[in-house]
């Protein structure tokens, strides 16, 4: 009879142990959870930011005068073509004109 209440007594322990044990590593685990959650809204909030920021510096209104400023402007009709067949005409005929130029 002894011996059935000292292993009783153990294998109390050892349960007691185990599940203490699994307790504290599950509030460690949640912890971090809970850490990377902060971490994942605070990246989210601050990807927010950055597209406003960005919307905001983007505005046509606030570009244009700075474009102005360093000597840009408007595209022209000689700048834009129809098609892009018509842009690698364009760069083979100036290369073709810059190279007789440079064997003149």
């Amino acid at each position: 009879m002894r011996i059935v209440i000292v292993a009783a007594l153990v294998t109390a322990i050892i349960s007691a142990f185990v599940l203490y044990s699994s307790n504290y590593d599950t509030r460690q685990l949640e912890a971090k959870v809970q850490a990377q959650e902060r971490a994942i809204e605070k990246a989210r909030s601050d990807i927010a930011v950055l597209k406003a920021e960005r919307a905001h510096l983007a505005r046509p209104e606030r570009i244009e005068p700075l474009a102005r400023a360093h000597g840009l402007g408007p595209a022209s009709e000689k700048q834009l073509v129809s098609s892009p067949q018509n842009a690698v005409d364009r760069v083979v005929a100036a290369q073709s004109s810059g190279a007789k130029r440079k064997g003149e």
